[in-house]
């Protein structure tokens, strides 16, 4: 019986998280919105006290909750009444935001927490909908509006929103979101990882009012293979979609065209360009986008170019490159907490820039939509990938669910930024059939998505105890890759630096190779000779080493060292050395350059004038 009643609430919990993803919104962050950021009431609960009841059954699943439930906000109606709970007495936490920074004795939880946000809003007319959005919350939120389930969303990086509307009033509305970022085996990622698991509501909360029939979709973007072909579609949403004029105008381009939706609220459209500016890193030119209906405008800001591979070469706009790239954590060293803001952006950002980069990797997991905006603001390319990390459950449908919509969430949000180039499905995941079929899958639904963006994955390289001096990409997964990138660390975790200068190359796959990873840990200010671990010294030679060794790639186009700027992961304890951070960075964790540094911002000096 017990069984019967978890697969039932695991269902229940499954459907309740798939109504609410109906309803994403595009564009999101441009759309006119009231902001409920700023200061909410928390109360922490390992217990899940507020959640379940004694017997352990959800409150929200009890035809009588009764005073336990947190989620109804409940208050004693005389002295006579037992409410173990008040958030009105509670402390406050800034949203966004994670718990462990701005708590002291949260540095290290993981677990339940609950926040509640007050506030009045005007009344909706009855031609209005309204949504509440989420930028992203780690990592499983179940969410309440004036004491009801809206729903449970899982993923600690994509956005989601939930339509409330008939349930705003004018006064005293309340948001409850139960947030949990415990690990947990059967989820994305898994148990292990090699990063802080920054807990709470993360990004923007917001509330977007729209039409009752509503822009909800779109993509515009250059044609696979065909510079000179706008091609995409818009889709509304709403009673009433059928039939229903919609205006595209891109001023610059001399674009203003009518549409008109099909049964289904879709009007699909191609069109014959004959003068463009392409987007690229050394001109990221955007075009001023508007898409209108007789009910509602929505402005973007969207580049045009095309990428592609031919053989051993990546092509952007028709033309070879070589992606100057390093890898991102979304942490703000300086303050030491999860980033969420434009100013964390173009602190992470301006640091690749200077570093002479084109490209950046976000490890390991969606960032924040900043980091992408800002991207094709400053004409940096992305490569950006989901959290399947390291060894998750293969064989376990929820768990490709979960990977799948995340994946589907972050394409929804980022389909129409020019910087994004390359979605990864995956990072250092072992071979096998059932890793190879759930990464495939993935990598079919992304194409069915988006047909105009690379597919990679951060694959390992292989070597024989016969002949550990030559390595190859012994993965059936490579074959179904775009581009063929692996992370490799001869030199510190595959011997000394001296192994480097060894390594010889058999990569049969005629495909571009990207370095998704190389690197040594260092920390700034210490100081030995080139075989001392830890030291600037050791750091840079492996650098030097291993950028030599890998010209020996013919097919060699791109690489993202591991990584710009030291971050926390409590799995690197070494005291005085690491202190809870992964030394891996070219800059300290306060933002100081280590000798390393100037060692690959040189090389980038050199590889981009044979690429001019």
């Amino acid at each position: 019986m017990n069984k019967i009643l978890l697969l039932l609430c695991a269902l229940v919990t499954f459907l309740v998280s798939s109504h609410a993803q109906d309803n994403i919104l595009i564009n999101a962050y441009n759309r006119p919105s009231t902001s409920l950021n700023g200061a909410w009431s928390y109360i922490v609960d390992p217990y899940e006290t507020g959640y379940y009841d004694y017997r352990y059954t959800p409150h929200d699943q009890s035809a009588n909750p009764g005073n336990g439930a947190f989620y109804l906000n409940a208050k004693p109606k005389d002295k006579t009444d037992m409410i173990e709970y008040d958030f009105d007495q509670s402390p406050t936490m800034q949203i966004p935001g994670d718990w462990n920074s701005q708590v002291e004795k949260l540095y290290y939880y993981e677990g339940t927490v609950w926040y509640k946000k007050s506030f009045d809003y005007k009344v909706l007319s009855k031609d209005k909908k309204i949504f509440l959005s989420f930028g992203a919350v780690n990592y499983r939120a179940d969410v309440y509006f004036n004491g009801k389930k809206l729903g449970v969303h899982e993923g600690g990086f994509t956005p989601f929103n939930f339509d409330i509307t008939g349930l705003v009033k004018e006064k005293g509305n309340f948001v409850i979101v139960k947030v949990d970022n415990k690990r947990k085996k059967e989820a994305v990622p898994t148990l292990n990882t090699d990063w802080w698991n920054y807990g709470g509501i993360t990004r923007d909360v917001k509330l977007i009012e729209v039409p009752e029939t509503f822009i909800n979709d779109y993509f515009i973007q250059l044609a696979p293979k065909n510079k000179q072909l706008l091609s995409g579609y818009i889709a509304l949403k709403g009673s009433n979609v059928s039939g229903k004029k919609i205006a595209l105008n891109i001023p610059e381009l001399k674009i203003n065209k009518e549409l008109v939706t099909d049964s289904t609220g879709r009007a699909v459209f191609s069109i014959k360009l004959n003068k463009i500016t392409f987007w690229s890193p050394d001109n990221p030119f955007l075009y001023d986008v508007f898409v209108k209906t007789n009910d509602e405008e929505l402005q973007d800001q969207i580049g045009l170019r095309t990428i592609e591979t031919q053989e051993q070469n990546i092509l952007l706009n028709g033309k070879s490159i070589f992606l100057r790239g390093i890898c991102i954590h979304e942490e703000n060293p300086l303050r030491q907490n999860r980033a969420y803001s434009l100013e964390d952006a173009k602190l992470l950002l301006t640091w690749a820039k200077e570093l002479g980069c084109n490209y950046v990797r976000l490890a390991h997991y969606p960032h924040n939509e900043h980091v992408v905006r800002l991207a094709d603001q400053m004409g940096l390319m992305v490569w950006e990938e989901i959290p399947v990390y390291w060894t998750i459950q293969w064989d376990n449908p929820q768990t490709y669910a979960n990977a799948e919509n995340q994946l589907k969430e972050v394409i929804n949000r980022d389909k129409n930024r020019a910087s994004s180039i390359i979605w990864s499905m995956a990072n250092e995941t072992p071979v096998s059939k059932p890793r190879t079929d759930f990464l495939l899958r993935l990598a079919t639904k992304t194409r069915e998505l988006d047909p105009t963006r690379l597919v990679s994955a951060a694959l390992e390289i292989h070597a024989t105890d016969a002949d550990p001096f030559t390595k190859t990409i012994d993965d059936p997964f490579a074959n179904y890759v775009d581009v063929l990138s692996f992370n490799q660390y001869v030199g510190w975790y595959d011997g000394l630096p001296d192994k480097i200068d060894r390594i010889q190359w058999n990569i049969k796959q005629n495909k571009p190779v990207l370095i998704s990873e190389f690197g040594a840990d260092a920390k700034y200010g210490l100081h030995g000779d080139s075989l001392t671990r830890w030291s600037e010294e050791y750091q840079k030679v492996v650098y030097e080493k291993t950028i030599k060794m890998l010209q020996r790639i013919p097919q060699w186009r791109g690489v993202t060292p591991w990584i710009l700027v030291d971050f926390r992961s409590p799995r690197r304890l070494l005291p005085g050395v690491q202190d809870g951070f992964n030394r891996k960075g070219l800059l300290s964790d306060k933002g100081e350059k280590k000798a390393a540094y100037e060692v690959l911002k040189n090389f980038y000096r050199l590889i981009k004038k044979l690429y001019e």
